[in-house]
């Protein structure tokens, strides 16, 4: 959407747009545009030298920012009272949206994607410029960050938080792609790419400082300044420890969180949460 990309990187770089109307029309239309997935904060596969690489889409990150800019404190009523920025009111969900909201306190900005057949259990929050794709399961207490990209008939279980970040405006959000199990209290934070069919078993963390233990391959991975915290397709985390070697620390016994994979996705695997299918 090149004219629309226009308008938002040259209203988020002009000075005084607070009231300007043509700002928020062109911010308006960008938000419905976030709502139905016609643009997202990152895409896969437009890059045809390296079909499996992210691109960051900096603009839409702009025009997040710049309707925080431009928005006014109101009041709201969605089921609830909430005070925020009238450029982000909470989503209105309706029959023909085919999304199924339980009742419980959930909520999601405007300028989230959901698709159809996407699950939200009580409670859960979806924030402005993220991305869930189809057939996924959102559980109770989850989270949802700005930008974040989740991919088809992912499980989101219970209290798990996949972290947001708007700025820097080229930082890459965190993204779960297809058919990955996020286990209860997990958390996916600063930028960490958890690919296809991974499973993270219950309280794993992920952040950009985590290594990430490869027992099966023998390896260690981790982020660069220059690429995020990444896991490979079908891999199995569990939390794990690193015994510190060096100083007191060694003296004392001392061990330090480390996030492990201790095997690949297999048909065990899959028959151990295959109960999510019914769930659906």
């Amino acid at each position: 959407m090149p004219s629309l990309k226009d308008s938002i990187e040259r209203f988020s770089a002009s000075t005084g747009v607070h009231n300007n109307p043509r700002a928020r029309t062109a911010f308006l239309e960008f938000r419905d545009a976030l709502t139905q997935g016609k643009i997202r904060a990152a895409e896969k596969g437009v890059d045809p030298a390296n079909p499996g690489r992210w691109v960051v889409n900096a603009w839409v990150k702009q025009g997040i920012l710049l309707g925080f800019k431009i928005g006014e404190l109101t009041e709201m009523n969605a089921g609830l009272s909430f005070v925020d920025k009238d450029t982000f009111p909470a989503r209105q969900f309706y029959l023909g949206d085919r999304i199924r909201v339980v009742p419980g306190g959930s909520s999601a900005r405007l300028g989230a994607y959901i698709a159809p057949s996407v699950i939200c259990m009580p409670p859960m929050f979806i924030n402005v410029g993220a991305y869930v794709d189809e057939g996924t399961m959102i559980d109770s207490h989850a989270l949802v960050g700005s930008c974040a990209q989740i991919g088809k008939r992912v499980h989101l279980s219970a209290a798990a938080q996949i972290g947001g970040v708007l700025e820097p405006v080229n930082a890459a959000p965190v993204i779960i792609e297809d058919d990955v199990l996020v286990g209860g209290n997990c958390g996916v934070y600063e930028g960490t790419l958890v690919r296809e069919r991974a499973v993270l078993g219950a309280g794993t963390i992920l952040t950009r400082s985590t290594p990430l233990y490869d027992l099966v391959r023998n390896e260690v991975y981790r982020a660069t300044a220059e690429v995020s915290l990444e896991v490979p397709e079908g891999a199995v985390v569990v939390p794990g420890t690193r015994a510190v070697n060096k100083g007191a620390a060694s003296e004392l016994g001392i061990s330090l969180y480390t996030p492990v994979i201790v095997k690949y996705r297999d048909e065990r695997t899959d028959r151990a949460i295959e109960l999510e299918e019914w769930l659906r």
